[in-house]
């Protein structure tokens, strides 16, 4: 699958806005002869389609091209680029659509990681386009990035959280992700975006808001590849009420 196949695929629905833009760079950077030709069949000129009018390939698409530029804001956060993030992002990309893609989509990574990117641009668009299910499954991906090295920096604790309002995800929401993996005393509470002294029904309401936001069938059109990774997610969740509802013999 060469660069042009690809990207290609992505820039139709990135057209008009920053995503577009970056995505632009790299297509004159690396391909530049072909450009006229892509943006013709990509439909790129064209105001884009809403989130309900995308294909599932066209959502895969699209989530994944939005990995690739906000990875890249992670993986810089703390001053450096370490080669555990990049496999990650590569494994990401080779598991989700083929060992083809991965030559292609690193080499957009290494275009990005030369530009300045514009968090919240970025993720007023990801946001109007992506469902907020789909946008915590990012956010999860991302955070996973970010301790790929087995160190979570303040300035990467940052970079999260802005992104997080940027795409639109709820500071408790994300504070629910980022507690799956660092994990003390109260991360259950954390967890289902809660403090300790909640009551029992808060609590049960607390679950069943954070099951329906990250049921695995919200990001089915993703691939099962991610829908296996939202079930992660989801069980963590389970086990995040199952050990409050053993701490209070409900």
């Amino acid at each position: 699958m060469g660069a042009v196949r690809w990207i290609g695929g992505v820039l139709g629905w990135a057209s008009f806005g920053p995503i577009g833009g970056l995505i632009g760079y790299f297509l004159g950077s690396v391909v530049d002869r072909h450009l006229d030709r892509i943006l013709l069949l990509s439909g790129a000129g064209y105001p884009a389609r809403s989130a309900r009018g995308y294909s599932a390939t066209e959502q895969r698409n699209s989530f994944m091209v939005s990995l690739l530029v906000l990875s890249s804001a992670v993986i810089r956060a703390d001053g450096r680029t370490l080669q555990s993030e990049l496999d990650y992002v590569k494994d990401f990309v080779r598991r989700n659509f083929g060992d083809a893609a991965v030559p292609e989509a690193m080499r957009m990574l290494d275009e990005l990681g030369r530009q300045n990117i514009d968090i919240y641009s970025v993720g007023r668009q990801i946001a109007s386009y992506m469902n907020y299910s789909q946008r915590l499954q990012l956010f999860h991906y991302l955070t996973q990035i970010a301790i790929a090295d087995g160190e979570f920096s303040k300035s990467e604790k940052t970079v999260l959280e802005s992104i997080a309002a940027a795409i639109g995800i709820s500071a408790a929401d994300a504070a629910s992700v980022i507690s799956m993996f660092f994990k003390d005393t109260g991360s259950a509470y954390s967890v289902l975006g809660i403090s300790p002294s909640a009551t029992d029904d808060e609590v049960k309401t607390a679950y069943r808001r954070m099951a329906m936001k990250n049921h695995p069938d919200k990001v089915a059109t993703l691939g099962p590849e991610v829908q296996k990774a939202a079930a992660e997610k989801f069980r963590q969740i389970q086990e995040a009420y199952e050990a409050i509802k053993r701490e209070r013999g409900l």
